[in-house]
């Protein structure tokens, strides 16, 4: 008998027994299916024989049950895909990036992507997840798996292995369907049971629940702005024959990674060129509005179109408004009784708006100074007044919300969003989650600046992207214009910063089995060395040596 300890009960299994006959026993005590287990800090899944230790179910509620459902579910639709229009029709189907609370899927082959198709696909996707196929993993050796992805033209996939140095690779199957997958899977298509295909620009978006609600499908809400940014970057990529982390290995491994540095630093200031252009054209803007998510780089872009601004004779006055923080003892707290540092509540917005108002009207305002350390609003004589040619650059995380700056007439105000949307894919099928680039750089830029240990980065992440969601998000799409802040080179570069800092975590620590996730996908990439990385880089936000002062 093997003895497993859940919450505080203990039981008794006898040897053979798997994780899923477990689960089954304590299902009813969890409201949504349970995916995966953690058994002593490490995940496994349910077709694995039972081990002896500490043990913690996991759903789609928890991130890695997420994950794992979202890769079931991607290699469920693919074999059904290619079962519908047959392999021999299709060049290939990649999974490119996140969007409207699904994945756009992005088809290429003899065939038209129509409503008809998708309702086909969708229907044989049901039958599967009414069927309860198992998925199969099995252990092969990478030199084996390499000729197996060339003969079944994954050459992506092929590519990405010649890298690796493991010698063995896991690979998924259903029902003959193989496919290689960066994470765990679930037992069976039976637990895959919420989905949709939606028709959207040229291919379709994989519609899937969240972690929030696992049980129900979001509301598709197509976001052009943001799919105009994201497929620009994806057709860059092609190309320059850089789509996956495979391709930019080659680069590295070649010699080429100085030129590739100067392209895709070229192409950002061009972009950011082309903003200060559209800017200068608008007669009665004063106030430049920029928002985005954690560690999009949003000082630096600031930095960077101020520079270009002036170029055109304007005279840019950078403004942050965490200046206009209400003192510290005021801060609104959030259901664990923590001050809630993201709400728009934390922000004097009367003052905001009166100061913005007295600046257009031509008054001269003395601007507050936040002081972080006292957590006081303090005045050090920092007096201005616009002129024709002065302009306000604003950056802080609520400037979409026009709730911010109610007072301030709308064509006076020009809006940014910024964010660090990834480009590359491991391969066609596994795609790297923008929020993984950006917890990377925000993992060094504290450990470097703050002191912060990489354990506590992580701990608090879950807490930044709620106020990311509730705060950022809801109104990208009201911005002017989108800027991606993202690098195509930068994780290989972080990857020299960010790998000591993960290995100090504690095996005995919750945020281990994150920082043991984040390891293995900077494994990926082969390194590269910053010196080459030009000193005003959005990256050198991060990394440091930045000319900008940030």
């Amino acid at each position: 008998m093997i003895q497993i300890q859940v919450g505080q009960e203990r039981r008794d299994y006898p040897e053979g027994t798997i994780w899923k006959q477990v689960a089954e026993d304590y299902q009813k005590f969890y409201e949504n299916d349970i995916l995966l287990v953690n058994v002593n800090g490490k995940l496994q899944e349910l077709h694995k024989g039972i081990r002896e230790g500490t043990v913690r179910f996991i759903t789609a509620a928890d991130k890695p049950g997420m994950s794992a459902y979202q890769r079931s579910a991607t290699l469920m639709m693919l074999k059904a895909f290619y079962e519908i229009v047959g392999a021999e029709r299709i060049r290939k189907v990649s999974v490119d990036f996140s969007i409207g609370k699904g994945f756009f899927v992005d088809p290429e082959g003899d065939f038209q992507v129509t409503p008809q198709l998708l309702a086909q696909v969708k229907k044989k996707m049901e039958e599967y997840a009414a069927a309860a196929i198992p998925i199969y993993k099995r252990n092969i050796g990478t030199d084996d798996a390499v000729e197996e992805f060339r003969r079944h033209r994954m050459y992506d996939k092929a590519r990405l292995f010649a890298y690796r140095r493991v010698s063995r690779v896991n690979l998924y199957s259903l029902e003959g369907f193989e496919d290689y997958y960066y994470g765990y899977m679930v037992q069976n298509t039976s637990y895959i049971r919420y989905f949709d295909l939606v028709p959207y620009h040229q291919g379709f978006v994989l519609l899937l629940p969240q972690m929030s609600s696992p049980r129900t499908l979001p509301q598709f809400v197509p976001q052009e702005k943001l799919f105009s940014v994201l497929e620009e970057s994806s057709l860059w990529g092609k190309q320059m024959d850089l789509e996956n982390v495979g391709a930019l290995n080659d680069r590295i491994a070649s010699g080429q990674m100085q030129r590739l540095i100067l392209v895709q630093e070229a192409l950002q200031e061009k972009k950011i060129s082309e903003i200060a252009q559209q800017i200068g054209e608008k007669k009665n803007v004063k106030f430049i509005m920029i928002a985005g998510p954690s560690s999009s780089g949003k000082t630096t872009f600031a930095h960077r179109l101020s520079v270009q601004l002036e170029a055109m004779g304007l005279k840019p006055h950078p403004i942050s408004v965490d200046n206009y923080f209400v003192n510290r003892y005021d801060s609104p707290r959030d259901e664990q009784g923590n001050y809630n540092f993201e709400a728009l509540e934390c922000l004097d917005v009367e003052l905001f708006n009166q100061n913005m108002t007295d600046l257009l009207q031509g008054k001269q305002v003395e601007l507050p100074v936040y002081n972080f350390k006292t957590g006081l609003r303090e005045y050090r004589g920092d007096f201005l007044k616009l002129g024709p040619a002065d302009i306000l650059v604003i950056e802080g995380i609520h400037c979409l919300n026009d709730r911010l700056s109610y007072a301030l007439p709308r064509e006076s105000k020009f809006k940014i969003y910024i964010s660090a949307l990834t480009q590359l894919n491991v391969d066609e099928h596994n795609r790297i989650p923008t929020t993984d680039g950006r917890l990377l750089r925000r993992l060094v830029r504290d450990a470097r600046t703050r002191g912060t240990k990489a354990r506590e980065t992580i701990r608090m992440w879950p807490s930044v992207r709620r106020g990311e969601e509730e705060n950022i998000f809801p109104f990208q799409e009201e911005a002017d214009v989108m800027f991606n802040s993202a690098l195509v080179y930068e994780l290989s570069v972080l990857k020299q910063y960010a790998e000591p800092l993960l290995f100090g975590i504690p095996k005995d620590c919750e945020e281990y089995q994150e920082a043991k996730r984040l390891l293995k996908f900077l494994d990926y990439f082969l390194g590269v060395s910053s010196e080459d990385v030009p000193k005003n880089s959005i990256l050198r936000e991060f990394i440091g040596g930045s000319c900008l002062n940030v």
